[in-house]
């Protein structure tokens, strides 16, 4: 994983012109398409790095299925923009869920009311 978090530029741009050899050289690929599998590259470094450094994975995942999903479409497929939100609303469900579990609070969660708490005394 050192080779990512050293030089995450140098690798996104070895990704965009291997996309750009690609094209040139026979696979039809349009501009826009490029311009989505580069995104796609980006999102997929940036999950890399948070994942390295352990920190805001939530929104590196995120990041990376709305990518993946914009590349999906941009290479036909045929999801309404409802359909589109519905599953990006289950991604960022799922997420939330693993975030609640990695979360701990700064103070302890009140005793409900009516309940007698016991505290330890002195000796």
């Amino acid at each position: 994983m050192k080779l990512f978090n050293r030089e995450p530029a140098l690798w996104l741009g070895l990704v965009a012109i291997t996309v750009k050899l690609v094209a040139a050289f026979g696979v039809d690929v349009t501009a826009n398409q490029q311009a989505v599998i580069n995104a796609v590259a980006a999102a997929l470094v940036g999950l890399i790095l948070a994942m390295v450094a352990g920190d805001a994975i939530g929104a590196a995942v995120l990041g990376f299925a709305q990518a993946a999903l914009a590349l999906a479409v941009g290479f036909g497929l045929d999801w309404s923009a409802e359909q589109q939100a519905v599953v990006l609303a289950a991604a960022a469900a799922v997420v939330a869920m693993w975030d609640r579990t990695q979360i701990t609070a700064p103070a302890p969660a009140p005793a409900p009311s009516g309940i007698a708490v016991s505290r330890p005394t002195a000796v």
